[in-house]
This record gives C-alpha cells, sequence and structure tokens, in this order.
C-alpha cells in the first residue's frame, strides 16, 4: 500500500477531452475500479478545443491535484498538458494516443486528427437513432403487432433489468423490443410467430429479485399492496414459470444475478453472434 492509500480514501481524477469526454469517463472508471482502497473524484472537462479554455482547467486541477487523463487530438495543446502536468509534478496520460500510433504503424497511414470523429452524424449515427426509438416504442410489449421487425426480444419476469439491457443494446444500433412474462398468461402469439428476431430470456436469483422489487416499493404510492410482488415462493413459481416457457420455445437463457447490464448485454451479443 502507498503513501497515497494510507492517508487517504479518495483521490481527484481529472478528464480532459476535446470532445464529449465519454471514452475517458469509461477508461477511467474502469481503472479506477481495480482500486477499492480509493474512490475517485471525478472532475470532466469536455469540448477542451483552445488554448484559453486550457488555462482555466489547469489552474482548476494545480487547485485539486489527482491523475489527469485526456483526449486531446490538437498536438500543440496536447503538449501544453504534459508540459503543464509535468510542471506541477502530476501523473498525465493520453488515453488514446498510443492506440493511434498502433493504429498507424498497422495501417501505414497517419491518424485524420478530427475531433469527435466517433460521433460522426453518420449512417451509423441514425441507424442507432432509429434502434432506440424503436426499442422505446417497444418497451414492456408495447405495440406487438410488429415483433418481426425487431433484432431482438428480451423477455423475463418483472425486475430482471429487461428495460435498462434493451435500451444499452439500442445504443448499440440493435432494435429491440422486451416483453414481460407474468405467471399464466401466454405470451403474445406474433412473438412466437415471429422468425427475424432472437428473443433472449433473462432470469435472476429469487432473492435477487425480491431484493429489487422491495426496494421499488419503497417508492409506491400509499396503499400499494405489495404482498405477493416481494413474496419469494410467488417469485419462484414467475421464475419457474419463466425457465417453462423459454425451454419450450427453444430460447436461451442468461442469469442476470450477478451481471451489470453492461456483461448482460455482452452475452446477448455473443448469442447474437452464434445465432446468426
Amino acid at each position: 500500500m502507498n503513501l497515497v492509500e494510507q492517508t487517504k480514501n479518495y483521490f481527484h481524477l481529472h478528464l480532459i477531452s476535446d470532445s464529449t469526454g465519454e471514452t475517458l469517463m469509461a477508461a477511467g472508471r474502469a481503472a479506477a475500479a481495480q482500486f477499492q482502497s480509493a474512490q475517485a473524484l471525478e472532475h470532466v472537462y469536455p469540448l477542451i478545443r483552445t488554448r484559453k479554455q486550457l488555462f482555466g482547467v489547469l489552474d482548476a486541477i494545480d487547485g485539486a491535484p489527482g491523475i489527469v487523463l485526456y483526449t486531446i487530438v490538437d498536438p500543440e495543446l496536447a503538449s501544453f498538458i504534459e508540459l503543464r502536468c509535468r510542471d506541477m509534478g502530476l501523473p498525465c496520460v493520453s488515453v488514446l494516443q498510443p492506440v493511434i500510433n498502433v493504429f498507424q504503424t498497422y495501417l501505414g497511414a497517419p491518424s485524420r486528427g478530427r475531433v469527435g470523429a466517433q460521433h460522426a452524424m453518420n449512417e451509423d449515427y441514425f441507424r442507432r437513432i432509429d434502434a432506440l426509438n424503436f426499442t422505446m416504442d417497444h418497451d414492456d410489449g408495447q405495440l406487438p403487432p410488429d415483433f418481426d421487425e425487431a433484432d431482438l426480444v428480451i423477455v423475463g419476469i418483472s425486475r430482471t433489468s429487461k428495460t435498462p439491457t434493451s435500451i444499452y443494446l439500442a445504443n448499440r444500433g440493435i432494435k429491440t423490443a422486451n416483453i414481460p412474462i407474468v405467471y399464466g398468461v401466454p405470451l403474445p402469439e406474433r412473438l412466437l410467430t415471429a422468425s427475424k428476431p432472437l428473443v433472449v430470456g433473462l432470469i435472476a436469483s429469487v432473492d435477487r429479485i425480491a431484493q429489487v422489487r422491495q426496494n421499488r416499493l419503497l417508492g409506491t404510492t400509499t396503499g400499494f399492496q405489495g404482498e405477493q410482488y416481494t413474496d419469494r415462493a410467488l417469485i419462484g413459481e414467475e421464475l419457474k414459470y419463466a425457465r417453462s416457457l423459454c425451454t419450450r420455445h427453444g430460447w436461451p437463457v442468461i442469469d442476470v444475478s450477478r451481471r451489470s447490464i453492461e456483461e448482460t448485454a455482452a452475452a446477448i451479443l455473443a448469442l447474437r453472434t452464434k445465432w446468426r
């Protein structure tokens, strides 16, 4: 354990980007998650594209020293960040440059140096917007007549993370519908006859679902009868019914008890690759 970890349980993490900062936040959080002894206090500076903007950012960093990560395409601005961090005695890392260097070496061509190139409003961008609109229109069993237009249909009992998983996948350009499985209630006939989409069932442990449902009840209106909703024996019956439906129709099942939304989505994408 180093001196920083011995003396405090947090550190400042400064993220400087000439675009939205999403890449930096993902990288910074992935790295910070490996260190349980210290909590990262994020300072995000998006759309930094001039030296004047950098002055204010670097002054803020000087007031709260910590680790500096950046994604700045302009080499002059990047050098300025490196120089100032060196003067302040702070660690500073360009998150994208080592990767870009590998691409340049392998491809034998220089990078375009284009700010925010990953956010271009191209065909892929509009495909993702179309998928997101479709997914929002088909949340929780809405608009069942056109299930065959979906790329993916997620089924599962209440509180198995169907909606957030669907939205995450939609942001990857996958048209995703989700349908609740209710004990004893048949699924829509149009789903059973749809030939295009992959259908995936989500399940979780009884304890996990009961816990999530109990938390949901804390925010419901007075008088809501939630005893059956959180009853573990009934949840067990719901899960048994959901598994039987998926087995009957040959749909793969993913247990989300210990999975994040991102991990569930990755498992679904792996299934989708095999299914194709």
